[in-house]
């Protein structure tokens, strides 16, 4: 990742906390008015919206985001009791606070992230080069959506402005509006192709049209409009990568913050803390890819490996089996049980090779009853599988209907987290927080 520093100093400028309007400003950087008045200047600011979404090891989205669902539904466990808010994740309830550090930093680094998209976003009418404009609408529209999408994911709503006060929207509201976002860039993508210009300035990784398609998939998917998720699915290049790019120094934060060492949390088992029916096939080959046995088994039976094995290593933004099984759990949800299937077997039978990353199951294709019912906890087994430790078997559980908090066969703790503390001091307008 470029070494980029306004972005990173000029964050502090844009506030999480909607209550508050005070600017505290660094006299080393450059003004907000300066930093949005020129391209140069925006892609600048650009490039810090990934720089705050992923780094920071714990403090980053992507952390918060891992740890906060695989804790919760039993993906994760805690090595070391020393780490107390993600011990209080594992126990879930009233532990789970709204000063719980995993919690904060999902909301607050969302908001952060989101509140610099936008500043990006109301500010591109100083970009006469149409292509680079496209860059610039299209990137900090993914990274608003991200960050609009894990707050939809945890909370059961949240602000999608900034200001005094703001509303919350219920979290349906949330993707939404993510969704929106996504699909006014699609429209500007494509009527100007991305410019060299942006591309050469611009943190490489990102394949800007494609994930735009991706992540409206998977937002529509989330807020049950079917229809609208099959339609951007069907656009995504299944052989082209979107990826975060790290390095030495901008480094992957669950390498660096956990799955580099047996000290935090680390996947619960080899078979993902998956049991019974929904326990994985013992000869599925992404388990390999996914987890290794652990040299202390003492401490851990298995570490995580899959795309957090270095400092460097890439992580996806979507996956090409994620596409695949939103098209799977959209069909069945509409009652297309024969296209559900045949969704579902391209995951079931990818392999490695055949796969952009690697990652394939290598199983027959599926021979279960041809039942909604049926083919849905087949779906839920395999996301499960293939989005290993990225963020969504809190989402799944709940949208699967799996057995819930006091529920017999609890899969998860919670439904969803409490607001943060910060949050409700500075905004009168935070609602209560959710029983569980």
């Amino acid at each position: 990742m470029k070494k980029i520093l306004i972005p990173i100093l000029l964050t502090g400028l844009i506030l999480t906390q909607v209550a508050c309007n005070k600017e505290y400003l660094n006299p080393s950087t450059i003004s907000q008015s300066q930093a949005v008045s020129s391209p140069d200047g925006l892609m600048t600011l650009a490039n810090g919206l990934q720089y705050r979404y992923t780094t920071g090891a714990a403090g980053s989205v992507l952390y918060a985001s891992t740890a906060g669902a695989g804790l919760t539904t039993k993906e994760e466990f805690v090595l070391n009791a020393g780490n107390l808010d993600e011990v209080n994740l594992t126990v879930g309830a009233g532990n789970v606070s709204n000063i719980n550090s995993v919690v904060v930093n999902l909301w607050t680094k969302s908001h952060l992230v989101r509140a610099n998209a936008e500043l990006i976003l109301a500010n591109t009418g100083v970009v006469s080069d149409a292509g680079t404009k496209s860059g610039i609408i299209g990137y900090a529209s993914i990274f608003r959506a991200l960050s609009l999408g894990t707050l939809g994911q945890f909370f059961e709503q949240s602000p999608v402005t900034t200001g005094t006060n703001v509303p919350f929207v219920p979290r349906i509201d949330v993707f939404k509006s993510a969704i929106a976002t996504l699909e006014t860039a699609a429209t500007q993508v494509a009527s100007a192709p991305v410019s060299a210009d942006f591309a050469g300035k611009i943190v490489t990784g990102i394949d800007i049209p494609n994930t735009i398609q991706a992540l409206i998939a998977r937002y529509a998917l989330f807020s049950g409009d079917y229809d609208k998720a099959l339609a951007a699915a069907a656009k995504v290049d299944l052989t082209k990568k979107s990826v975060y790019n790290f390095d030495d120094n901008t480094r992957n934060p669950l390498f660096e913050a956990t799955f580099g060492n047996l000290n935090v949390i680390q996947p619960t088992n080899a078979n993902l803390g998956l049991t019974g029916a929904i326990a994985p096939d013992p000869n599925d080959k992404r388990l390999a890819f996914l987890t290794k046995p652990s040299t202390n088994t003492a401490v851990a039976p298995v570490i995580a490996t899959a795309f957090y094995t270095a400092n460097n290593a890439a992580v996806p933004v979507y996956l090409p089996g994620e596409i695949l099984l939103i098209q799977a759990e959209a069909y069945a949800r509409k009652g297309d049980l024969a296209n559900a299937v045949a969704s579902l077997n391209k995951v079931l039978t990818k392999t490695a090779a055949t796969d952009a990353f690697g990652l394939g199951a290598g199983l027959t294709a599926y021979s279960g009853a041809q039942t909604a019912d049926a083919i849905l906890i087949e779906i839920f087994r395999n996301r499960q599988i293939e989005l290993a430790y990225q963020g969504f078997r809190l989402e799944d559980s709940r949208r699967f209907n799996r057995p819930g908090p006091g529920a017999t066969g609890s899969e998860r703790n919670r439904n969803f987290f409490p607001y943060p503390l910060t949050e409700r001091n500075n905004n009168t307008s935070t609602p209560a927080d959710p029983a569980n």
